[in-house]
Formats: C-alpha cells, sequence, structure tokens
C-alpha cells in the first residue's frame, strides 16, 4: 500500500510512462502537480494536448510541422537540389543548429531493425523515392546514425536509389562510430556534413 489516493497514483503510472522518470522522480512530479497553481498545471495539459493534435509530419519531408508544409520546405531560399536523409526530426535540428546546411531534408521516422520489427516498409522511404523519381534532385546526403542499424539503412537507400542519376553521399565520419547524430556537438556535425563523400 502506498498510501496515495486513486487518482494520485493514476498521474504517477502516466508520469513514470515517460522516458528517463522513475517512481521517485514521478511521485515527485505527481506532487509539485498538485502544489502549482491551477493555471500552471491546466497550461502543462493545454500544451500536452496541442502538441497532440496540431503537429503533425510536413507532407513532403515528414519533419514536424503546424502547417501542410514545414519552414525548411516551403522557404524558397534553401537548395532543392540536394536533400538530406536522416532517422528522425531531432536528427534535422541538430543538423540545421550548425548552420552549414542549406538544403532540404527527408526524414525517415526510424530505421531498419529487423530485431524491432522495424522494415523498410515502415519507413517514408517511397515518398523519398518519388521525391527523387520527380526529378531536379542532384544530391542526397545520407545522414542516418553511425550505428549497425543505420549504416543498413543507408545502404538500403542507395541501393533503392541506383536507378537514378543523383549522386549519394554519406556524411564524414567525424561522428563517432555508435554515436547519435542528437548528441554530437556543432563543430563535429559541422566537419561531417562539409567532409561528407560520395558512396561508391
Amino acid at each position: 500500500m502506498s498510501g496515495h489516493t486513486e487518482t494520485i497514483e493514476r498521474l504517477m503510472a502516466e508520469l513514470g510512462r515517460l522516458p528517463g522518470i522513475g517512481a521517485r522522480t514521478a511521485e515527485r512530479l505527481a506532487f509539485h502537480l498538485l502544489k502549482a497553481s491551477d493555471a500552471e498545471a491546466f497550461a502543462l495539459a493545454d500544451a500536452i494536448r496541442d502538441v497532440k493534435t496540431r503537429i503533425h509530419p510536413c507532407q513532403t519531408c515528414f519533419n514536424l510541422t503546424e502547417g501542410r508544409e514545414c519552414d525548411i520546405c516551403s522557404d524558397p531560399r534553401r537548395d532543392r537540389s540536394v536533400i538530406c536523409v536522416v532517422e528522425q526530426p531531432k536528427d534535422l535540428l541538430a543538423l540545421e543548429a550548425t548552420g552549414s546546411y542549406r538544403g532540404l531534408y527527408h526524414v525517415l521516422m526510424g530505421r531498419i531493425a529487423p530485431l524491432d520489427n522495424v522494415d523498410a516498409e515502415d519507413l517514408t522511404l517511397d515518398a523519398l523515392e518519388a521525391r527523387v523519381r520527380a526529378g531536379g534532385v542532384a544530391e542526397v546526403i545520407l545522414a542516418t546514425n553511425p550505428t549497425v542499424t543505420g549504416d543498413a539503412t543507408s545502404l538500403h537507400v542507395q541501393s533503392m536509389l541506383a536507378p537514378y542519376p543523383v549522386k549519394c553521399t554519406r556524411l564524414a565520419r567525424g561522428l563517432p562510430a555508435g554515436g547519435q547524430i542528437e548528441y554530437a556537438n556543432t563543430s563535429i556535425l559541422t566537419d561531417a556534413i562539409n567532409e561528407r563523400r560520395e558512396i561508391t
């Protein structure tokens, strides 16, 4: 018996589902929300509801947006002849933070990982192929994470795009093997973009 009411237990259970939140932290957060003003607590609830109802994938690149297209795809100043392929929106944000890349993106929404029951059909690969098939794309930068599954995904994309007259490049290995793009610092990502090489 914890001594908490059923409502508090339910809140703690839901908070405990969040990544990195254990039972003790969930309890502290629950009691923080109980002590907070109604305005503060309901502002948090409204923000959670809004992010679930208003945010959706960009119709072109699958970045997160509130409109039909994200700000990057709708920016006429971006170089539309280059598409940088990333696994997740947070990888896109990390690369954008470098300020070194001015092309477009394509977010796969994952990576091929058979052990996790994620196959090529579960990713946005068909949409990527359609963008390349439509023409105007000279280079596709494969910026998947330097992991076993990231490399396998990169090879799959390269094979898929082989019939098209497009150059496939990979980020330079300034990124450590087994690392994650979202955790790399800006200088490492800048070097990785600038030193990318063609895949042979």
